[in-house]
């Protein structure tokens, strides 16, 4: 299996690439922006799984460029797993288009680029994977992120549109719905401990998910039945609560 992990200086792209070149010898390409980082996680995960790691650099917001990167990839890969993103400050954004702009284009522009890209190749060759990452914060607009919400509820649906049409094509598509994760992204956050999950949490739901043949996981579990609440609440009742 080739695999290519995007946003791949992340914490939980990086459990999630570990986690399949140990339980699937897969080699990797490994994208990010910052390639001194990628370099070392490269050497380290080729040493310690025995596979190909192979570090390249890769601008979610520089869409014109994702053509070219992913026409360059050779051999083609047989899974992606897009986990770039920028959380941004919801403040920022309401008094500046500026911090609007690039919650956007990274979490649902670049996505959408990209994959585009990746779902017109391997519905030419009929098999693939695409796992995408996207948030619980999607599900239901809150007070306290609807900017960073809004991006991820639009690659929710983006990734259930793909999903719909490369079904008879034989690809897969996963939506993974992290609720709070313990990573850099996190770390100036007030999260709540039981409900928050490590990398290798994510990492194991992730390859889980994919094993056993499922196109929707929440991780940690719980949160399918904690937005399902907080969706059947009526919206009278919910413009009053601070969330």
């Amino acid at each position: 299996m080739n695999l290519l992990v995007l946003g791949a200086n992340s914490d939980m792209a990086q459990a999630i690439a570990r986690k399949f070149a140990q339980a699937e010898h897969a080699n990797l390409y490994l994208a990010s922006r910052h390639l001194e980082t990628l370099e070392k996680r490269a050497k380290d995960i080729k040493i310690r799984y025995e596979v190909e790691a192979k570090p390249l650099f890769f601008d979610a917001t520089d869409y014109s460029s994702h053509l070219e990167f992913y026409t360059n990839l050779d051999p083609k890969p047989d899974g992606v797993v897009l986990s770039f993103g920028y959380l941004g400050d919801q403040g920022k954004g309401q008094q500046t288009f500026k911090e609007v702009e690039q919650i956007v284009a990274t979490n649902f522009l670049g996505a959408a680029s990209i994959l585009e890209i990746i779902a017109a190749d391997f519905e030419e060759r009929g098999h693939g994977f695409i796992i995408g990452i996207s948030s619980v914060a999607g599900e239901r607009g809150r007070q306290s992120n609807y900017i960073y919400g809004a991006a991820k509820s639009g690659l929710t649906v983006y990734l259930s549109g793909l999903r719909n049409r490369l079904f008879s094509k034989n690809v897969r598509v996963i939506t993974v719905l992290p609720g709070f994760v313990h990573t850099k992204m996190t770390e100036d956050l007030d999260r709540p401990g039981p409900l928050t999950a490590e990398v290798k949490e994510i990492a194991d739901d992730v390859y889980g998910t994919y094993k056993k043949g499922k196109d929707i996981v929440y991780c940690k579990w719980f949160w399918k039945w904690i937005m399902y609440i907080i969706k059947s609440i009526p919206e009278r009742l919910f413009k009053r609560l601070r969330l």
